[in-house]
């Protein structure tokens, strides 16, 4: 029988954060079952670690309850603590299906850390339809958006369009259209919305629609912050060797929070937080 672990990534002071599945043996399981496991546990992402490579050198793949993704962030850091709590050194290597991320972890005020290393990020602009059709599922007007974020889909492992409210109640009063966006967001191979209120430049709040993976939103989503932390680098909208606070997951009662820290070249995104076993 196959053992999963259940975390809650991203954790805000102990408290909420986003629930991941942990198989870290999954030697052997087909696409099929590696599916079916992460539809029976029900969270966002399992990730499953199919190869020990040796010198803490892992593959790893994450499935939704409905698809695989190429790279989950909160299931990385749910895995890092995982491997970390059982004897794992520090630093390791996860070889995702968009490359390989290293993830160190440590101890901190009594819990452990986990701080995961992207692809390099891009960023692109978004077409037209898709932008009308996203703002059409959301039942969002263009004329809330802040003009001053050129809308993209940013990349740092999986594909995010990122939409950037000039309101803190817009991004708050998010109702949409399940199957439209759900739809719209395969043909165009997002994972999730990256929906941000930029309260200051060191702190964004954040929303992300996940229809494609039956999820309705996630709680906390390491993907995306690192696909922001490349979008806000490029445009200059922090500065290049900075770091900020994605606060997430508060409007569905699971407050969450990320760290993204960025370096002046163009060389992957780090992304770090807490992760506790859910009993």
């Amino acid at each position: 029988m196959t053992e999963v672990l259940r975390y809650a990534a991203f954790t805000a002071q102990g408290r909420g954060g986003n629930p991941a599945g942990v198989v870290l043996d999954a030697t052997g399981l087909s696409d099929d079952e590696m599916l079916r496991i992460a539809a029976e546990v029900g969270y966002s992402e399992t990730a499953f670690l199919t190869e020990h490579r040796g010198s803490d050198h892992y593959r790893v793949r994450y499935f939704a309850p409905l698809q695989e993704v190429p790279f989950c962030g909160h299931a990385t850091i749910a895995t890092g603590v995982a491997l970390a709590e059982r004897g794992a050194g520090e630093s390791m290597v996860l070889e995702t299906n968009a490359g390989p991320v290293a993830v160190h972890t440590r101890s901190a005020d009594g819990e452990i850390v986990a701080e995961l290393t992207s692809v390099a990020p891009s960023s692109e602009a978004a077409d037209e339809e898709l932008v009308v059709a996203a703002l059409g599922a959301l039942r969002w007007r263009r004329d809330e958006l802040d003009s001053g974020y050129p809308i993209e889909v940013a990349d740092a492992g999986a594909r995010h369009l990122v939409l950037v409210t000039r309101t803190r109640e817009r991004l708050g009063d998010l109702d949409y259209d399940f199957e439209a966006l759900a739809l719209l967001m395969r043909a165009h191979r997002l994972i999730t919305l990256q929906l941000i209120w930029p309260e200051t430049v060191e702190r964004y709040h954040s929303r992300n629609p996940f229809p494609t993976g039956g999820v309705i939103e996630d709680p906390a989503t390491g993907a995306a912050a690192a696909a922001l932390g490349g979008y806000l680098r490029k445009h200059s909208c922090v500065a290049p060797d900075s770091a900020f606070t994605i606060v997430q997951g508060v409007d569905m009662g699971r407050p969450s929070e990320i760290t993204v820290r960025l370096s002046a070249d163009e060389s992957g995104v780090r992304v770090s937080g807490a992760a506790h076993p859910i009993v």
